[in-house]
This record gives C-alpha cells, structure tokens and sequence, in this order.
C-alpha cells in the first residue's frame, strides 16, 4: 500500500510551517537555497524515484534557480501548469519578534501576549483560532503547498492528465524568475509532447477593502508599467536663483500631472484600475550645497488593463508635454515681473532620442561605456540603473537642458485576461457552485487580479507589438533586464488563479485561513481538474 505525504489538512499544515521555516526573502540567500532544499523534499515521492528526470532545477538570474516537477501520464497530450513563486517579502518589521517570522506556529502563540499591540481586526482573527501567522504563510508559500499536494495526488491516482509545477524565485521585485521560466517551459512542451491547456496559479485571494471578508477567484490578472523622468534645469547659485532653473521645480508640474490623472484610469468588466501614484521623487545630488539642484529623478506607477506598454507611454508624454507647457508659461512671467530673460524653454525628449543624440554625438562605444559603468553597480537595482545610465548621458548633453526626459522603468507587468475562455468559464462555474455546495463557501469572479502576479508572462495576445516602446526607452533593456515578449505569446493558454484566503499580505500581521487553505481550496482544485477531465472525455 502507498503512503500518501501529504494528503491530509494536518500534514499539508506541517508542510507550510516547514516551507515558511526556510527563509527565503528576495535577493537572499536563503532565496537562492530554497528550490535546493525542495527538489531535495520532492524526491522522497515515489513518482520521482522512478522519474528522476522529470524534477529539476533550473537557471535563473543572480546565481537563483526555479524547479520544475513533472508529473507525466504516458498517453496524455494536455497539460495543466501549476505556477508559484517562493521568495517573500522582507521581515524587518516584525521589529523584536523578528526571528519568529517564519515560525508560523510559534508566532501565531507569541502575539498572544501582544494582543495590545494588534488592531482590531487583527486580534479578533487571532482569538478566534481560524488563522495561521507569518511571512509567507499567505503570500505564497501556501498555494505551492497545495500544488504539491495535486502533484503528489495526481501521480499516486494516474490522473490522465499532465500536470508541470514550476515554482520561481523573485516575483516579488522583478519576476525574474519567471521570465528566465518561460524559454524553460516551451522547452519542456517540445521534449515531453505537452499541450499547455490551462496556467493555474494560487496566489492568495486579495481583499477589496480592510473589511472585505470575500473569497474570490482570478480570470486575468492586472498589469503595471512604471513610467519614469529625469528632471534637467539650469544649475545657479541660491542667491541668484533666476540665473538658472532647479529641477524640484519642473518636477512638480510633471507630478502634480501625474498624479491621480484620470486618464490613464481603466475600467473593463466593469472593474476600473487604481488611479497612477508617484512611487520615487528624489534629487540625483547626495550632498547639500547652495548650488541650486538641477537633476532630479521620479517613478509614477501605471496600472493598465488593456493598454500595452506604447499607449501608456505615448500619453505619458502627452502629459509630459502639457506640463512643459505650463512650467514655460509661469516661467516666462516670472522673468517679466522680474526683468530678466529666461535661460530657455523646458523640453520634453524621449529616452531613445537622446540615445540617438549621444550616440551621435560621442559614439558608440561611449555609449557602451557608459551603461557598462551603471551596470557594474550591483547595489543599484534596475530601477537606479535606469535611471544613472539616463543621468550620465543627460550630463554629457547639458545643452538640451532644460528638460524633462521619459523613459520607462522595470518591471513590466503585461495585463492578462482570459475571461470569456470556454474552459475558463467552465472553471469559473463549476468552483463557484462546488464551494457552495460543499462547503458554503460564496467564491465571487474577479477579472483582474489586483496583488500583480507571473501569470503576466504567459497567454500574452498583443498582436500590435505593444511592447516597443518599452524595449526602445528602457535602458537596461537586453543588459540587465529582458521580457521574452516572442515566446510568451506561444505560451497561449488561458490562466486561472484560484488561491487561500488570507490577510495583511507584506504586513507583520500577515495570516491565512487554515480550513480555507489545507481543507477547503484543495479539494475544490482537485474536484476542478477532475471535471476537467470528464469534460474532455465526452468531447
């Protein structure tokens, strides 16, 4: 008789302590160790003492690997990729607790004793003895436990149906990870004959609001383009301060712009996007000087819907365009009140045009040179690369100062949906009556999912080559950042997110539900795969 792991609500709970006890914080060691450390796991399964083969590890950036567990039925073509990510957040804020973090059993029994601390909310979850504290817990270490759980289910029951767990490092910065994954999975289609029919991912269900008590399945997930400006004025000294024009100044007609600009607002399936934020404002000078600042720098956060990468940059520019405008026209009245002449009119320049400009005016290998000496800063991340290797070409071109230049800056998050998909649908209304039914459990649609997942690389349609603008403004494009645009678009299955619910995702007060997790959303995946599976025997 076979001895299931990992088939109980106890044992999958045991598996999450253990998962959350291997710290694995973005950029960590401990990130770089945990796909080690779970191959090693994985290869206690029988399935993986006979294939061997079928689980590896992989190559990602930064000395990272993903892992790759096929579960492979001899006469099955289609094929149902459970995608996770096992990095989390950081856990400085756990402040003197901090070492308990990753202890969801010992953490859960310590804040106990720090009731008083906790908001209300918080401690009403705690008292009632449905939650499971720590980092990870929810987001997402939880949704990899129940894919484990459907692999080792599957492989012990020989579901006839394939079933590829790709678990990723460093979604929770760049997504890396699952950008070096894509070639990977195209790769692994071709070798073993699947036929990528379905991208599940769980990632937790994300609330609406603080009181949101919802649970909630994923037919698309939301996407994200990070608009960026370098702000060039007129450097003087503070007690002469029409003799030039400061950077502060231009940047906060572009902010003010920016900021809470309706326009770039979406709405589709009657859901509407987050209005754009500034993230970054800063000065690119570190010291204080009387010297008036004339390089200045700011990140505003875009999320789109429908929109590629070149439309949100086409009306960025437009609003970057209107604030020149405004500043040139205050500015030119201020120089008339006090009788001086204006150093100049602020432009607008596209990241690739002064590119061109320095290429032209320099070279090529200046150039070079010159993202190089960015690149070799490995405590810059690619937010600040993009941002230097923009700075050391505007220094060396101040005669197209004043200026405000644009660019876009990483990540990328492409907009996925797959609402409306005939399987999907299927998906859709089958957990939703199941939950009810089984477990009272009310599960309501949402189009896009609003935490930014890596289902954003995967089943990309763009038919219009939405994405150059972003590989034409983006400096570190093809160096230190790359989005396989091209072969995510022969990734074209339809994605489905269904995952626990939690609470407080990247907060000390993080928490999952535990019937939700180790009882409720597994049962209901394996009953979704199964009626799948019917589905497709009648067709």
């Amino acid at each position: 008789m076979t001895i299931t792991k990992w088939a109980t609500p106890e044992s999958l709970r045991d598996l999450l302590t253990e998962l959350v006890s291997w710290k694995s914080i973005t950029l960590s060691e401990g990130e770089r160790h945990f796909p080690m450390k779970l191959q090693t796991k994985l290869q206690g399964l029988d399935y993986f003492q006979k294939h061997p083969d079928y689980l590896a590890l992989h190559d990602a950036d930064l000395r990272r690997t993903f892992l790759t567990a096929l579960y492979k039925h001899p006469d099955a073509k289609d094929t149902i990729c459970l995608i996770s990510h096992f990095d989390t957040v950081s856990t400085e804020e756990y402040g003197d607790f901090e070492a308990l973090a990753t202890q969801p059993e010992e953490l859960t029994e310590f804040l106990v004793e720090r009731e008083t601390e906790l908001p209300e909310d918080v401690l009403t979850d705690l008292k009632s003895g449905d939650y499971l504290f720590g980092r990870g817990t929810m987001d997402m270490k939880m949704g990899l436990v129940t894919h484990i759980h459907l692999l080792e289910k599957a492989s012990l029951e020989k579901w006839p149906i394939n079933l590829l767990l790709l678990t990723v490092p460093d979604e929770e910065v760049n997504s890396s990870g699952m950008r070096c994954a894509v070639p990977k999975l195209l790769e692994l289609k071709k070798r073993h004959d699947l036929e990528y029919i379905l991208f599940l991912n769980s990632e937790p269900v994300f609330t609406q609001d603080p009181n949101d008590q919802q649970h909630y399945l994923y037919s698309g997930t939301i996407g994200k383009v990070l608009p960026a400006a370098l702000f060039y004025g007129k450097e003087t000294h503070a007690g002469e301060p029409l003799s030039g024009i400061t950077s502060p100044y231009i940047a906060s007609y572009l902010t003010r712009e920016m900021e809470w600009n309706r326009a770039f607002q979406e709405t589709s399936f009657e859901e509407t996007t987050p209005l754009p934020v500034t993230l970054q404002q800063r000065d690119l000078r570190m010291e204080y000087s009387t010297q008036t600042p004339y390089r200045s720098c700011a990140l505003y956060n875009v999320f789109v819907m429908e929109q590629s990468a070149s439309e949100v940059f086409d009306r960025f520019e437009q609003v970057a365009n209107n604030a020149a405008a405004k500043i040139n026209q205050d500015y030119a009245a201020i120089c008339r009140s006090n009788q001086v002449d204006p150093i100049g009119e602020v432009r607008v320049i596209r990241y690739e045009k002064l590119l061109a400009y320095a290429t032209k005016k320099f070279g090529t290998e200046f150039v070079d040179t010159v993202k190089a000496d960015v690149q070799f800063h490995d405590e810059w991340d690619e937010r600040e690369k993009s941002l230097r290797i923009t700075d050391k070409l505007m220094i060396q071109c101040q005669e197209l100062a004043p200026a405000i230049v644009i660019l876009l800056a990483p990540p990328y998050y492409p907009a996925v949906n797959s609402s409306g998909d005939e399987l999907v649908e299927k998906c859709v209304d089958f957990v939703r009556q199941r939950a009810k039914e089984k477990f009272n459990l009310s599960m309501e649609r949402i189009h896009y999912f609003n935490g930014l997942c890596d289902l954003s690389y995967v089943s990309y349609n763009d038919s219009t080559k939405g994405w150059t603008a972003f590989e034409k403004n983006t400096p570190v494009w093809n160096d230190s950042y790359t989005i396989p645009f091209t072969e995510m678009k022969q990734l074209d299955a339809p994605v489905l997110n269904i995952g626990p619910f939690g609470k407080d995702a990247h907060k000390r007060t993080e928490r999952l539900h535990m019937k939700n997790a180790f009882e409720e959303v597994p049962v209901i995946l394996e009953e979704m795969i199964h009626m799948m599976l019917k589905k497709a025997s009648m067709e």
